[in-house]
């Protein structure tokens, strides 16, 4: 397998940096395009996130990578969601603005959310599902981030909306692990909400797929995709499941539910979104399956003993 050069947009978050590593690891070339240059072991190349600049002269012949956007662990104000609106559009701009200066891109990878799905209740989503109108906080956010990467200069582009990715030392599983442990790891609401999600090394195997940099260890025969993927795993569990899923893992007897009044206290407390934990969706990817890709940790509870436990425990 020939070595590529990948430019990543949003190197310097959770997800950023765990593909910079993976794809380095791999004798992969990686520069990161960052408003701060700051100690780390990949090569780092400043812009400003809304024009072109000198660092435009990285695009050329390089597969791009379009991670950058703010968290969303945030409440749901009219100047949050401009902020995670914009903190999205404008980078994307940027980026498909430089490509179109040159030869296309090999591939430029997307990145999107299942969030673009709002509140789906029941339903059973794949690709071929719509987007959702709103709220605002989520499909707004995410219908933006994807309109504004239409038409780049791209052989080949994946727009990849992507669940929950359990690892370690993030903010969504420190949070609902610390609660856990304190005695608050209870089903949230009603309990009855999905939760879609995908193990760390599951989503790094969906991106060099996408990118086409599989190797030796590579999930699938099936050739690169395009358009829009989903990075779910195929087993979707509800809330009261996660939170039961959990306590086992950490060793804690059964908690209380949390009602919603309290969730939303909570969220306040936390300067977070209620509707983070509230709403739902129950996503697979038919076309992961379709490509027979091997999920490494297709059941949570094994993902999260993975995650959570120290080996031979």
């Amino acid at each position: 397998m020939l070595a590529m050069k990948v430019v990543v947009a949003g190197g310097s978050g959770a997800l950023g940096r765990r593909l910079c590593d993976d794809l380095a690891a791999r004798g992969h070339e990686v520069v990161v395009l960052t408003r701060t240059v700051r100690g780390g072991p990949h090569r780092q190349v400043v812009w400003d996130g809304q024009t072109v600049g000198p660092w435009a002269e990285e695009l050329p012949g390089s597969a791009v990578v379009n991670l950058a956007g703010e968290l969303v662990d945030r409440r749901p104000t009219r100047a949050n969601i401009e902020l995670l609106t914009r903190s999205r559009v404008e980078p994307t701009i940027a980026l498909a603005a430089a490509a179109s200066r040159s030869q296309p891109v090999p591939v430029w990878l997307q990145a999107s959310t299942l969030a673009i799905y709002g509140d789906a209740g029941e339903q059973e989503l794949t690709e071929s599902d719509p987007p959702a109108d709103g709220p605002p906080q989520m499909a707004g956010v995410a219908r933006a981030w994807e309109r504004a990467a239409e038409n780049v200069n791209a052989r080949r582009q994946v727009i990849l909306r992507t669940s929950i990715v359990l690892d370690r030392n993030t903010p969504a599983l420190n949070r609902l692990t610390r609660l856990t442990k304190v005695g608050l790891g209870g089903r949230v609401g009603s309990g009855q909400q999905w939760v879609s999600w995908i193990h760390i090394d599951d989503w790094l195997s969906i991106v060099r797929w996408c990118l086409g940099v599989e190797d030796s260890d590579a999930r699938t025969a099936a050739p690169p995709p395009e358009g829009v993927l989903i990075a779910t795993s195929p087993n979707a569990v509800r809330n009261h499941e996660l939170m039961a899923s959990l306590r086992h893992v950490v060793r804690r007897p059964w908690s209380p539910p949390t009602p919603v009044p309290l969730v939303r206290l909570g969220a306040t407390l936390l300067r977070t979104d209620p509707a983070l934990a509230l709403t739902g969706r129950r996503a697979t990817s038919r076309r992961l399956a379709d490509s027979g890709f091997r999920f490494e940790h297709p059941h949570l509870e094994e993902a999260l003993r993975s995650l959570l436990q120290k080996p031979g425990r």
